[in-house]
């Protein structure tokens, strides 16, 4: 029997220098973070704030709102104890018994007092509250006890999602050690009052509490990740090494921007195609089909979003180093998505923070089949080097095919090589790494005029004393 979804209640603070159009697009999002996840978002709530940094992240007011969504009291107890809860469960956490607020003074936000703008429908009860900014420990932990409902941040999610998406080893290291990471500063005393034991084989520490222990094994933990990673990450060094000297495209983006769809138009493969946030985490490279001379291997990375996680990132630094190693960078956007401007910027900042924003790069306006022809034309206007597509338009794939093989043509030389009909192997090579142009024979060999990189010439002569 199927469980039923859990329902939701997004929360989005609006802060002084975030404009409208910036903030309804951050709660979108959120909602499709929410859905992707697995929740049934049944509504949210809105409230502009100076900042996040106050012990209940929003006003009095807001919370009581909140508490009507939830069934929850509107206000922290003195004094909570908990049985372990699915959001302590889903991190790792045990039964717990909390301080109010670890010491924090609960802001009042007197503008907040009115009476609820937004109650929910009768008979609907939201079982998670979900923020769509970062919360701290105490915070989630006021806002649990006020709310009686699993509190979650938008990190939280985030690292959720990664971590039911991830499928290969290096993806599934790299997900486990940015979510201790991020569980390390949230555990708690467990039951007991943190009581300090003494020390012994394989116990605690001289003085050592449960939270100390705990944070001492995550620690213990992320460092056997790391160790099996570093050699995950040398294996996949040597998988790269092994394509240098091959064309290679990387495919980089927002999240759902639609780089896997391109990628699976342009390779003829089954990559996993699926219009949900974070479908793709791990890098699949493949060669473009029909085969091309010369060879071009298209790689399709993890997407990007905003405020994603630097754990995140620091994380997946391995994977996106095939966006670091390319010969060229798409950038995939969802060219009828109105935040496409704001999410091309996303990209290039974390790209940015890996160096690879030196290599040549092409934008693509992807979705095009959704826009109109004015929009179109506008797009055209503001973005006049930008290549137009729809991944659905055979017309749209076998133009990006020219311009990609003309890309990699643009450093070739032309020349003539005389094959002895002696020599084994040669012309099969050659067919491989050049474009041949045109070819004949006489009693000697066969002559190729070819279209070629310097070093593959080099390369070929060399290995087969061609002259």
């Amino acid at each position: 029997m199927n469980t039923p979804p859990l329902n939701a209640l997004l929360v989005g603070l609006q802060l002084p220098r975030v404009d409208e159009v910036e903030f309804n697009g951050s709660l979108a999002e959120l909602q499709r973070l929410v859905h992707t996840l697995g929740y049934n978002v049944v509504g949210s709530l809105r409230q502009k704030r100076k900042s996040t940094s106050n012990a209940l992240v929003v006003g009095e007011g807001k919370l009581r709102e909140l508490a009507e969504w939830t069934g929850g009291t509107g206000h922290v107890a003195s004094s909570v104890t908990r049985k372990k809860s699915k959001a302590a469960e889903r991190f790792g956490q045990e039964d717990e018994t909390e301080d109010d607020a670890d010491g924090d003074e609960i802001d009042v936000d007197e503008a907040g007092l009115e009476e609820p703008e937004n109650p929910p429908p009768a008979g609907v009860r939201a079982d998670v509250v979900v923020f769509d900014c970062d919360l701290t420990p105490s915070q989630l932990r006021n806002l649990e006890s006020a709310t009686g409902a699993i509190v979650l941040d938008r990190t939280g999610v985030i690292i959720e999602i990664f971590s039911r998406h991830a499928r290969t080893r290096a993806a599934r290291l790299q997900v486990e050690i940015a979510r201790l990471n991020y569980l390390a500063p949230r555990i708690r005393e467990t039951g007991g009052g943190g009581d300090r034991q003494g020390g012994g084989i394989g116990g605690k520490g001289s003085g050592e509490s449960s939270q100390e222990l705990d944070r001492r094994h995550i620690r213990d933990r992320i460092k056997e990740l790391k160790t099996e990673l570093e050699d995950v990450q040398r294996d996949g060094a040597l998988r790269r090494g092994r394509r240098v000297g091959e064309n290679s495209v990387a495919l980089v983006g927002y999240t759902n921007a639609g780089k896997s769809s391109l990628m699976r138009a342009m390779t003829s493969s089954e990559v996993l195609v699926a219009d949900k946030l974070f479908a793709t985490l791990d890098t699949t490279v493949r060669p473009m089909h029909p085969p091309s001379v010369p060879k071009v291997l298209l790689s399709d990375t993890v997407g990007f979003i905003k405020k994603l996680p630097h754990d995140l990132i620091a994380s997946f630094r391995s994977t996106l180093e095939e966006a670091l190693n390319s010969d060229l960078l798409f950038f995939v956007v969802d060219a009828s998505d109105p935040t496409f401007r704001q999410q091309l910027e996303v990209t290039r900042e974390v790209l940015g923070e890996i160096g690879a924003l030196e290599i040549p790069s092409r934008l693509l306006l992807n979705k095009r089949d959704r826009l109109s022809a004015k929009e179109c034309e506008a797009l055209r206007q503001e973005f006049p080097e930008a290549i137009q597509l729809s991944t659905r338009d055979q017309a749209d794939l076998a133009a990006l095919r020219e311009t990609l093989l003309v890309f990699f043509e643009k450093d070739m030389q032309e020349a003539r090589l005389l094959v002895p009909y002696t020599i084994q192997g040669a012309i099969g090579e050659i067919r491989r790494a050049m474009r041949v142009l045109e070819e004949s024979y006489n009693e000697v060999g066969v002559t190729l005029r070819v279209r070629a990189r310097e070093e593959d010439l080099a390369r070929v002569r060399d290995r087969f004393k061609l002259e």
